[in-house]
């Protein structure tokens, strides 16, 4: 049977206790809130908590939160739980822009039954536990890295003008007006403005295929074009390639050092306000 890349709460809530399944909260703030003490406040029964840095490289100059070699991520896997034949699901409270980035390392790392929780925490239909859970150490193994799903700083420096460049931040942050994070402001010239937000309806749920599909479309995806997705740090531009993968427009890559990793290098250009094509 096929599983993912998303399951409603009503799934969840049938089989959030098979022995085959494991719950991640991935909840993580950028304004520095603690992830960690908001699962201990209330999380999905069953659910064990995993600390996005923990999944997340520590190379200087890679970024913000660059991806971890494979021990890294296999040691965090095995301390969740999760198994060679686990089925994953991941969930956050911001429609999946964090959780996206786990169900995308899972593949890169060779592991296919990985989910998100469509609407996050606030899809679960039940109560929320405040216990904490203690698997058992699984058996994960990370397999080889699949790099066909990745591009690096070079490769973005060298995108034929054929390809799509996707900024999934928000507007402003694209267009320069702000910069909370990062020590410039703009994006990277030729990007296209597609915010991880744009992929999700009132209830914080994707929206249907057709719906997607034509939003990436309109930026240009489809008909074979070669399509890579950036953010801040690698993070929720991974919500995008969900939404793509959604839609039906598989294929595109992530730049997982992103606007962090590009505007450490100082000769790295930089534009400001819109783009059309």
């Amino acid at each position: 049977m096929s599983f993912g890349p998303l399951v409603d709460g009503a799934w969840l809530a049938g089989h959030h206790r098979d022995p085959d399944v494991r719950v991640v909260d991935l909840r993580w703030y950028l304004d520095g809130r603690s992830g960690r003490a908001a699962y201990d406040a209330g999380h999905v029964p069953g659910a064990v908590f995993v600390d996005l840095d923990a999944i997340s490289g520590h190379e200087p100059g890679r970024g913000r939160h660059p991806l971890p070699d494979a021990g890294v991520f296999e040691t965090a896997m095995r301390a969740a739980g999760v198994g060679r034949g686990t089925a994953v699901v991941v969930y956050d409270d911001a429609g999946g822009a964090v959780a996206a980035r786990l169900w995308w390392l899972l593949r890169y790392f060779g592991h296919e039954r990985a989910a998100v929780l469509d609407g996050g925490i606030r899809a679960w239909p039940g109560e929320l536990s405040r216990q904490a859970e203690h698997p058992g150490t699984g058996d994960f193994a990370a397999g080889p890295p699949r790099d066909e799903l990745k591009v690096e700083y070079e490769d973005v420096r060298l995108l034929p003008a054929t390809s799509l460049l996707i900024d999934a931040r928000a507007g402003e942050r694209y267009r320069g007006e702000t910069e909370p994070v990062d020590p410039v402001a703009g994006h990277i010239p030729g990007a296209r403005s597609a915010p991880a937000g744009g992929n999700l309806d009132g209830q914080q749920r994707f929206r249907s295929p057709d719906e997607l599909r034509r939003r990436y479309e309109e930026l240009g995806a489809g008909a074979g074009r070669d399509v890579v997705v950036y953010c801040g740090s690698g993070v929720n531009a991974c919500h995008g390639l969900l939404a793509m993968e959604l839609a039906g427009l598989t294929g595109a890559r992530l730049y997982p050092g992103s606007w962090s990793e590009w505007t450490a290098h100082a000769d790295a250009p930089v534009a400001t306000g819109e783009e059309v094509e």
